[in-house]
């Protein structure tokens, strides 16, 4: 699967009072729903894993998003 990002996003992942915080300029946000829309239309099972190290700002919380397949 192509991850398409745009120039200058930022994409920031914490966790905080157990709820999932992520945060996100305008172009983090495009290049996310980019991705997700991408991820729609891929084979179950497939996922897209974001960190610190693959696209989060520094400090963030480990992201995966998986596709599943549809219900019964």
């Amino acid at each position: 699967m192509d991850v398409e990002w745009k120039d200058g996003f930022e994409i920031k992942v914490k966790i905080e009072n157990g709820a999932t915080i992520i945060s996100a300029n305008r172009e983090g946000l495009l290049s996310l729903a980019a991705q997700l829309s991408a991820l729609a239309n891929a084979e179950n099972g497939e996922h897209i894993h974001y960190d610190e190290y693959n696209s989060l700002e520094n400090g963030s919380t480990e992201l995966i998003i998986e596709r599943i397949g549809e219900k019964a």
